[in-house]
């Protein structure tokens, strides 16, 4: 049996699944807030119970909204801050009297998807999370590669490729830059553009509604969204050339996405044009990432 964590912000959710993928329970709990020593109180217990629940005991593993620097074994990158300079992986093995494994939530989400998922079929994954912020993730092999220094698929925290006059010095990101792709190609990017374009705030999928009902200034907004989605992801290609790329994350389900636009633009910025890489939805929606902390320990 595996048992994946999925460390949020907000909840902790767990899930136990058999060695064919099978779901057996699921469990969530609200997070402690800024409050390390209860964090590692609550995983703990989330694993405890549902092994209570199976009879079973289970490898463990936990995405996490960072990564753990490997020279260290502290955690960096956290937007849930308390746990950055913590040795989370190792606080975690003591608690549960076992190896357990962490790796950061897009990772879990592209090994979720290369597993069992859409992407399964690929060997080269590149996953892509869409939602409120923006992020990326690697698996070859269906494994992680997470990069000597843990940074591997941070591409959302590099400028946006071909930026344009307009688009230059771009918005001011969390992680003290400007101009990083997470905040232009994230959900709340997407909706910060549409504002500063139209003097509208609307939430992103009441922008592709009114697209899809044929508004000219949402029509624009959704194209500029594509087209720097395009820009970001033929970075991607240029640099890993990946055999597929998944998408999650709430943005994920814009259907514009998968109609051909995105892919014919991407041909348009990779070198010498004219790729063929597939661009898939998530299958496992907003379960990859849970799912994926639990396939960090591979049959």
């Amino acid at each position: 049996m595996r048992i994946g964590i999925d460390l949020g912000g907000t909840k902790i959710e767990g899930i136990a699944l058999d060695n064919h993928g099978k779901e057996l329970h699921r469990r969530r709990i609200a997070s402690p807030q800024g409050e390390y020593a209860a964090t590692i109180a609550a995983i703990r217990d989330v694993v405890l119970t549902l092994e209570s629940l199976t009879g079973e005991t289970g490898t463990v593993g936990v995405g996490i909204p960072g990564t753990i620097v490997r020279a260290t074994g502290l955690v960096k990158n956290a937007n849930s801050t308390w746990l950055n300079g913590q040795p989370l992986e190792r606080d975690l093995s003591a608690a549960l009297g076992r190896e357990v494994r962490c790796a950061n939530d897009a990772n879990c989400f592209t090994v979720s998807e290369a597993t069992d998922g859409a992407a399964k079929d690929f060997h080269a994954v590149f996953g892509v999370i869409l939602g409120t912020g923006c992020g990326g993730g690697i698996a070859i092999g269906q494994r992680v590669h997470a990069g000597r220094n843990g940074l591997g698929g941070e591409w959302g925290h590099t400028p946006l490729p071909w930026a344009t006059a307009d688009e230059l010095p771009g918005p001011p990101c969390y992680c003290g830059k400007s101009g990083c792709i997470e905040t232009w190609i994230s959900g709340t990017g997407f909706e910060r553009d549409f504002a500063v374009v139209t003097g509208q705030k609307l939430r992103g999928h009441e922008i592709a509604k009114a697209a899809a009902a044929g508004d000219a200034a949402a029509v624009a907004g959704l194209e500029r969204l594509i087209d720097r989605v395009a820009r970001s992801l033929a970075v991607v290609v240029d640099i890993l050339d990946p055999d597929a790329i998944v998408l999650g994350g709430g943005l994920s389900n814009l259907d514009r996405l998968y109609d051909g636009s995105l892919a014919a633009r991407l041909s348009h910025h990779t070198f010498g044009g004219a790729v063929d890489t597939p661009i898939l939805r998530n299958l496992h929606g907003d379960s990859s990432g849970v799912r994926g902390a639990a396939w960090l320990w591979p049959l």
